[in-house]
């Protein structure tokens, strides 16, 4: 490994993405809002870029988003 594939990855980092922290933090109020059919992208815009970024991330918030909604059924 040369190193370039690390900072190709870096360089293609949205500047909006929150990070992990910030994004589970409010990933329930997210999941929340999305399941309702909100505008969880133009109100959480760095959630939304961290999400698509950051596979693990993105997985906790599939799983939250299911079990939002099978409990609101």
């Amino acid at each position: 490994m040369d190193g370039w594939s690390e900072l190709d990855n870096f360089l293609r980092t949205d500047p909006r993405d929150v990070g992990c922290a910030e994004a589970l933090e409010m990933l329930h109020v997210y999941a929340e809002l999305s399941a309702a059919g909100g505008p969880v992208e133009q109100r959480y815009p760095g959630i939304a870029a961290h999400l698509r970024a950051c596979g693990p991330c993105n997985e906790d918030f599939e799983g939250l988003l299911a079990a939002v909604r099978s409990g609101s059924q």
